[in-house]
């Protein structure tokens, strides 16, 4: 492995300048804009505990909590009785029709999240649950139950029994963090970790219609990374996020967590450092950095590893309580996009408590490759007022939205090279929790965001769990 180094800051850190970077932005094009449609009930007492400093029902992170198909659109959540559960409706109605699939959620841990997945080579809808660290979950439903969802009845007899393995291929004793990524081809692909915080891999299973296969890991948990501090040789990169754009490039944004808190200046704060960015061009297969060059192969000996070079696209040391799996989306050039939170410098150089100093100081910074291959970041000009993550969507005309805790939505026009970030929602009327789950499927096809988002509570008290819709330029 080479010695990691480090992209220019500078071309980084500047804020981006409409000339240099409104991309192919034509004048013509609407600006952002969100008009709120509807707002309907999932369920009035779902289950609700805080763990982490956050939901089971509404972890951002979950791919998907929300996923629009052929005209439907599919949520899944837990009950108050800890029922694992799947809605669906007809995109625009307002009811919602609800199967159990024969799982109850077994601990009160935020990460043992639902995601959900759609394999359009057989029409199935698969759901991966429960797990942090532990074994999983898995149901599937019939084949075609997506391709006609007017035809077919939606009952618990359209989903297959639960499962310990992926049809019987058993991946780890210790997984965490499923996301089910729709390929180019129809196929469906598991995106997951081995291990645990601090160690462990991240790796991926394939389903062709027929069968799972494991490919296997493609990040590495060793070698040295060294801060002022001090050093630890051991880490996991979490990621915020793995999607294919139009092109068929697997894209995915990535920050290291250290299990040797020495990195740090202070042990409140955490161990998240850097931001780094891989591709890969054959299905997940093997990875390149930035510059284009080979740095891993998943299942093979040689995988993408903090010692790396050219994996970072944005420098930061382990003292501003940098966010995991924040967000990150594709632009209709096929260019990536994150959104990363931290504390910024000029709230100090050292945070002591990683909740307190996030939620009194934490700021959403927008990054992007620009049309040129710079990458541009931009201070999103509203205070988080919280310690949790926002998501990041882009409309067809390349504005971003970025959903901020408590279900706010500030945005920035492509024409402005996504530097005129303003409020266009201030979250009023939803008393959200915090994080919320956004639909990242519904936008291209009918031009709507779906946030999906909990009302607030305290301790163990249920309570609703809804769906609001905004309409986006036309």
């Amino acid at each position: 492995m080479k010695r990691r180094t480090l992209l220019a800051a500078a071309a980084l850190g500047a804020i981006a300048t409409p000339a240099l970077a409104a991309g192919t932005a034509r004048a013509a094009d609407p600006g952002p804009s969100v008009t709120q449609t509807g707002n309907t009930t999932l369920d009035s007492q779902a289950i609700f505990f805080v763990s982490y400093d956050g939901l089971v029902n509404n972890n951002s992170f979950q791919k998907n909590g929300l996923l629009t198909y052929k005209g439907y659109q599919y949520a899944v959540w837990y009950t108050a009785d800890r029922n694992a559960v799947v809605g669906r409706r007809v995109l625009g109605g307002s009811t919602w029709s609800t199967v159990k699939v024969g799982h109850t959620l077994r601990y009160n841990d935020s990460h043992n999240v639902i995601s959900m997945g759609v394999s359009k080579v057989d029409g199935r809808l698969h759901l991966n649950m429960d797990s942090h660290s532990d074994g999983f979950t898995y149901v599937k439903s019939v084949a075609g139950l997506m391709d006609n969802p007017a035809g077919l009845s939606w009952t618990t007899s359209r989903f297959g029994a639960p499962q310990s393995t992926l049809d019987g291929l058993a991946l780890t004793s210790q997984f965490t963090y499923p996301q089910f990524i729709s390929m180019p081809d129809g196929k469906l692909q598991l995106s997951y970790r081995v291990g645990i915080s601090g160690n462990g891999r991240n790796a991926l299973a394939e389903y062709n219609g027929t069968s799972w296969t494991n490919l296997g890991e493609w990040t590495s948990s060793t070698g040295t990374y060294t801060s002022e501090h001090g050093s630890s040789s051991v880490r996991n990169m979490y990621l915020h996020g793995i999607d294919y754009d139009k092109n068929g490039r697997l894209h995915s944004f990535f920050t290291w967590r250290e299990q040797n808190g020495a990195v740090m200046c202070n042990g409140g704060g955490i161990t998240n450092h850097d931001t780094g960015y891989v591709y890969s061009d054959d299905r997940g297969r093997t990875w390149r950095n930035n510059a284009g060059a080979v740095v891993g192969t998943t299942g093979g000996s040689d995988r993408v590893a903090v010692t790396d070079s050219g994996l970072v696209v944005d420098p930061l040391n382990p003292d501003h309580s940098l966010m995991n799996q924040e967000s990150q989306a594709t632009d209709s050039a096929g260019r990536p996009h994150a959104i990363i939170s931290y504390v910024p410098g000029r709230f100090g150089q050292c945070t002591t408590n990683y909740v307190t100093n996030r939620t009194a100081n934490g700021r959403a910074f927008h990054v992007r490759k620009t049309a040129t291959g710079t990458w541009r970041k931009t201070e999103i000009p509203v205070a988080l007022n919280s310690s949790q993550r926002t998501r990041l969507i882009l409309d067809k005309y390349d504005n971003a939205y970025a959903i901020l805790p408590f279900g706010r939505i500030v945005a920035a026009s492509a024409a402005s090279g996504h530097t005129d970030w303003t409020t266009l929602f201030d979250g009023s009327g939803l008393n959200a929790f915090g994080e919320v789950v956004v639909d990242e499927t519904r936008i291209a096809q009918d031009g709507v965001l779906s946030i999906l988002y909990q009302v607030k509570s305290s301790g163990t008290t249920p309570s609703a769990l809804r769906v609001v819709d905004f309409r986006l330029p036309a």
